[in-house]
This record gives structure tokens, C-alpha cells and sequence, in this order.
């Protein structure tokens, strides 16, 4: 099956949010898309709202942090296109904003799981495809977050996950090196998806007080990704924060 603009991505938590928003500005510019996330459902509707031939997106239900589903994926990825120019780590969940000593260990794994278990497997999987297909190489590239620097309160599981990704990110982009294969982060402040509404009512600040924060179009971060993706690979963005303007983070706490 030959792309329409001859590249082929891999977007993770595709259904909803970012994932969703990344997906369909990747269609639309001619990218061929897989789409990896929980529900299949979703995943459907987002390829549905796309509107584009059948040949040009496949939704694959996965548990990223399930090496038996991922290796599924990039298997299936495999098959029907041959080669893989691009991955999106981007598939993310938190834990209930509670004091740390009452986060269950149950609750840390399932956010590691997804969050850092998830991303390395794709990445491990990527490579061995990335380094096999002709022309060799590819582009990662992992959602971060502003808490990838600067921690909210009551967030400890998914503030390490996400600082743990920017030495993922890291040590990615020098791993790939000899293989053509380039790694960056886009770090998203405050993007309005369904994970931030509870902005609009108030949340939580380092000085106790609660506090409405302003966001922005989740259109923003898709366009930041596909800038990223559209360099060739001999160039990098390694680290890309795009944010809300007067959000909270400078000057955080």
C-alpha cells in the first residue's frame, strides 16, 4: 500500500485529545496513519471525522503497556505498509489527585505502565523497523508535558513518568543516531481536551489555592507536531514547549 505523500505514521492514544487532534492534521496532510488506543470505537470516529479513503488509516486497538499488544501493532503496522517514518508517544493517563502516601501501588503501576512502559516498547519495536526498512531511519517523537520540569500538586505518579520520558527522549535520539533515527519531545501546556476541562472550574495551585487556568486550541499541539515531523532527518527539534500564553508554569509555585 503505497501513502498518499509516501510516509507512514504511528500516532498512540489516537481516539481522544491530542492523540486525536495530531491524527487528523497527520490525514490531512498525507500522511498514512495507524492508530493505536484502548477503544476501537474511538479510534473509528476519529478516522470517520478525517473523511479520507479506507487505504489511508488503520485503528488497531492496544494496550501500550502490554509488550504482546505492541508487538501486535508494529506487526501489523509492518504488514500492511511496509515501513514506518514516524511514531507519536503519546498515549498518557494520570492518578487521582490525592496525598502521596495514599497513592496505591496498583495506581503508580498503571500510570507507569502507560506512560513509561508504553513508550519505551513502541520505541524499542520502531526501532527494529525503522533500522530494517529502506531507506533506513525515522522520526520519534514523546509527548512530555510541562510537568516533565515543573510538578503540580498531588501528581507524583505522573510527574515522574514524565520527567523519566525527557532521559528516554534523551538517550533515544543518541541511540538512534547511526541509524537515521531522530527523537524529540513536545512538551503541551494546558491544551483544552477532555483531561483539562476542570480548568475552567479551578485547580489546585503549589500555594493551596484553586485557581482557573487558561488553555488553548488542542490544534495548536497538532501543528507543533506536524512541524516537528515534516523536517527532514538530518534536523532536529529536540525539545518543544508550547503552552497556554498565561498559564501558571514560569514562575510556577
Amino acid at each position: 500500500m503505497t501513502p498518499p505523500n509516501g510516509k507512514v505514521a504511528l500516532v498512540t492514544g489516537a481516539g481522544s485529545g491530542i492523540g486525536k487532534a495530531t491524527t487528523l492534521a497527520l490525514l490531512r496532510a498525507g500522511y498514512t496513519v495507524v492508530l493505536a488506543g484502548r477503544r476501537l470505537e474511538a479510534l473509528e470516529r476519529t478516522i470517520a471525522e478525517a473523511k479520507v479513503a479506507p487505504s489511508q488509516a488503520l485503528a488497531i486497538p492496544t494496550d501500550v503497556g502490554d509488550p504482546a499488544a505492541v508487538g501486535a501493532l508494529f506487526d501489523e503496522t509492518r504488514e500492511a505498509f511496509g515501513r514506518l517514518d514516524l511514531l507519536f508517544n503519546n498515549a498518557g493517563i494520570g492518578a487521582p489527585a490525592v496525598p502521596l502516601e495514599d497513592i496505591t501501588l496498583e495506581q503508580w503501576r498503571q500510570v507507569v505502565a502507560v506512560n513509561l512502559t508504553g513508550p519505551f516498547l513502541c520505541t524499542q519495536a520502531a526501532f527494529r523497523l525503522m533500522k530494517g526498512q529502506k531507506p533506513m531511519g525515522g522520526r520519534i517523537i514523546n509527548n512530555g508535558s510541562i510537568s516533565a520540569h515543573t510538578p503540580r500538586p498531588l501528581s507524583a505518579p505522573y510527574t515522574a513518568t514524565k520527567h523519566a520520558i525527557t532521559g528516554l527522549t534523551r538517550s533515544t535520539a543518541l541511540d538512534g543516531r547511526p541509524y537515521h533515527i531522530a527523537c524529540g519531545q513536545i512538551d503541551i501546556g494546558n491544551a483544552a481536551t477532555e483531561m483539562t476541562a476542570k480548568m475552567k472550574a479551578g485547580v489546585r495551585q503549589a500555594n493551596g489555592e484553586t485557581a482557573i487556568e487558561p488553555t488553548m486550541g488542542v490544534e495548536n499541539v497538532a501543528q507543533a507536531v506536524l512541524y516537528m515531523a515534516s523536517l527532514p532527518l538530518d534536523a532536529n527539534v529536540l525539545f518543544m514547549t508550547v503552552m497556554a500564553t498565561d498559564m501558571p508554569f514560569v514562575g510556577r509555585g
